[in-house]
């Protein structure tokens, strides 16, 4: 009785898995077609749902791992089955890994060059004092510059 309740929860377990990880590789294409488009208000609104589908698929990873040995008694076909859909989210995580890091360093680019005009402006136009107390155009090097930078 216990070894066909064990198959029943694998089973299920099963079952429940491939519909996460389903759902998380039509989340990450979504993700993936937003970040090309450069579309961060959708990559922003997919961020829960992200956070949400990750935190049950690494606990059904968990699970997998704790009950190895009853998913090796699984048929072939099942477990090639739950390799291809492994293998699929991973080319896929692995782009949306690539693609967020480019945004973010093209982000981080970009306001880097914008706070250097700035502040290169901001040193040719300011006025300053130097040590003596008289002013001193070619001492402003030091001027305040503040900016909000959200990446």
């Amino acid at each position: 009785m216990e070894n066909t309740a064990e198959h029943k929860l694998i089973s299920e377990k099963i079952a429940y898995f491939k519909e996460v990880v389903q759902s998380f590789i039509e989340l990450l294409m979504q993700e993936n077609q937003a970040l090309n488009a450069f579309d961060y208000v959708a990559v922003s609104n997919l961020y829960e749902q992200k956070a949400k589908t990750v935190s049950v698929y690494r606990g059904l990873i968990a699970y997998f791992i704790k009950n190895q040995n009853e998913l090796n008694l699984e048929p072939i076909e099942v477990r090639n089955e739950l390799k291809e859909l492994s293998q699929q989210l991973d080319g896929l995580l692995k782009e949306n890994d690539m693609l967020l890091k480019t945004r973010m360093e093209t982000s981080k680019t970009v306001m880097d060059s914008i706070v250097k005009i700035a502040k290169v402006t901001n040193n040719a136009n300011a006025t300053s004092y130097g040590a003596q107390g008289k002013y001193t155009p070619l001492d402003n090097n030091s001027n305040a510059l503040a900016i909000n930078r959200t990446l």
